[in-house]
């Protein structure tokens, strides 16, 4: 039992670290660009503090024989800090002034939580208050590709939810979840069961819908939630982002030029 539990802790971490990575190119584009563009910094300042939470929650004098937990959340929260100053470093001043403010509110939210659990909380109650903590983040974080299922299933195709992505949700997920139940934790076991689902709801989707494309090329009607998505946008963690500049340059010219070829006979005809 000892040998699966810890298998399935670094099969855990394994996992989630593709998943701690996966905003990489992102940021590439970021430090290219010089600009954070629409993306949105939320999620990084959400994931960090989640990975703070957890972290916290596996050290040995809050819940013992967790100790794989907090080796991936440790790293995740140092991955995570480091896309949050490079979102800092890049973001336009009014942008910035508000992810500041909720990286001091993320801060102070761990900090008070882990200075009650040290000084006011011994034992059992200091497990379950850590514990439910994490757990409260741990679903909120899993929960934000909600976003994408529903784009799918309103456009009926998956171009904007990775297969890849999709998959190591539900392998994290479930690892973790197995993890949890070997070492009778629910505050492991909830969420990423939890996870687990959601990941195993977005690999249905794209069974169903990975041979169709959607609305994408067709009429897109204002007001319509595949507005915005279309000509190269992304989405990440559920938050839409907008193709860089060039490329929406590039897209323009390829419509006018388009747009020139059909008139080009007509205009002949006439």
């Amino acid at each position: 039992m000892d040998v699966l539990h810890f298998i399935f802790g670094i099969f855990g971490n394994l996992t989630a670290m593709f998943l701690f990575l996966s905003p990489v190119i992102t940021f590439r584009r970021i430090i290219r660009s010089k600009s954070t563009e629409d993306f949105s910094g939320v999620p990084y300042i959400s994931t960090m503090l989640n990975c703070l939470l957890s972290a916290w929650y596996g050290l040995p004098f809050v819940s013992p024989h967790n100790l794989l937990v907090t080796t991936i959340n440790a790293t995740g929260a140092a991955i995570e800090s480091i896309y949050v100053v490079i979102f800092l470093i890049y973001a336009p001043k009014k942008l910035k002034a508000k992810m500041m403010g909720l990286l001091l509110l993320a801060l102070s939210v761990f900090s008070a939580i882990a200075l009650i659990s040290l000084f006011a909380l011994h034992g059992k109650k200091r497990k379950v208050f850590c514990g439910f903590a994490a757990t409260i983040f741990s679903i909120c974080m899993y929960a934000s590709p909600l976003a994408i299922m529903r784009l799918v299933i309103r456009t009926k195709s998956v171009e904007f939810m990775p297969f890849f992505l999709s998959l190591f949700v539900f392998l994290c997920g479930t690892s973790w979840f197995i993890f949890g139940l070997l070492g009778h934790d629910p505050f492991v076991a909830v969420p990423n069961g939890f996870g687990c689902g959601l990941g195993a709801i977005q690999l249905i989707l794209y069974a169903i819908y990975r041979n169709n494309k959607g609305d994408r090329g067709g009429k897109i009607k204002e007001g319509s939630i595949t507005k915005g998505f279309v000509d190269g946008d992304s989405i990440e963690l559920g938050f839409p982002n907008k193709a860089p500049p060039q490329q929406q340059k590039q897209e323009q010219a390829n419509v006018k030029d388009k747009q020139a070829r059909i008139l080009i006979p007509i205009n002949d005809s006439v």
